[in-house]
């Protein structure tokens, strides 16, 4: 069999052709667009990473947050309890001390009450004695009572001795001024006189003095000098009879301390 070389060589060469048409038309163009879909493919893998990485990046950013605001909004709590329980402390607090005020303020109503009503009990009593006492004094003798307490006065005064004198002569001594003798009651010439007379003869001078009437002396007298005083009044005796009553109220007010108190038979 005989072989065409031209037929062959034809052949070849439209092979050669068609491939190269085939790639030039058909391969590189499906190739190319296989390489774009494929670089597109990769970018959209790409760009889907960054996105998730950017996802994931803003979710922990946003936790992170949430973190931080639940932390701020515990310690924004906690500090609201403190103070809350600060102020309450704060309110209980002054409304004790405003409840101790009241109290003290009540209790100093009271007492300053009850030093008055006793205050008013004692001057009245303290008057009512007088009363009584001049009057039995007028019924028994010729003597007032304001006659009677200067005659005690002046016979204290001459009874003076010992330290008591010493240290009243040494006031009247030194003192500036004229000693100030005041009484509940307008003294009497004569009994001014006698007074002067007990001083002088007393503390052998010449006592200077001043008399004055001083009705807060209930029935008495008293002599003052150089911060030395000698005195006499009836409220010396209520004095001690307020105390003697005093404490027997008292006693009768705790009758559980009296029963405790063992007795001599006890013993």
């Amino acid at each position: 069999m005989l072989i065409d070389w031209f037929t062959v060589g034809a052949q070849v060469l439209n092979f050669l052709i068609l491939v190269w048409l085939m790639k030039r038309f058909l391969y590189k163009p499906i190739l190319n667009a296989i390489d774009a879909r494929e670089k597109r493919i990769a970018k959209e893998l790409a760009d889907a990473d960054a996105t998730t990485a950017e996802a994931r990046k803003e979710r922990e950013e946003f936790q992170q947050k949430n973190d931080q605001f639940d932390q701020q909004r515990a310690a924004l709590l906690s500090k609201a309890k403190d103070e809350a329980k600060t102020e309450r402390q704060r309110l209980l607090d002054e409304a004790r001390k405003a409840a101790d005020v009241l109290s003290a303020k009540r209790q100093e109503s009271l007492a300053n009450d009850a030093r008055n009503l006793n205050r008013a009990i004692t001057r009245r009593t303290q008057d009512e004695v007088f009363a009584i006492a001049r009057k039995t004094l007028t019924d028994l003798a010729t003597t007032s009572l304001e006659e009677r307490i200067g005659e005690v006065f002046t016979r204290r005064l001459r009874e003076l001795n010992g330290e008591a004198k010493h240290v009243l002569a040494e006031a009247l001594k030194t003192a500036a001024e004229p000693a100030l003798v005041r009484s509940a009651f307008d003294l009497p010439t004569d009994q001014r006189a006698a007074i002067q007379v007990a001083l002088n003869e007393t503390f052998s001078a010449e006592i200077r003095v001043r008399f004055e009437t001083a009705p807060d002396l209930v029935s008495g007298i008293e002599l003052t000098t150089n911060g030395q005083k000698v005195a006499w009044s009836i409220a010396d005796y209520l004095a001690s009879l307020e105390q003697g009553v005093g404490e027997l109220l008292k006693a009768k007010d705790n009758p559980k301390v009296e029963e405790a108190k063992p007795s001599s038979q006890d013993q």
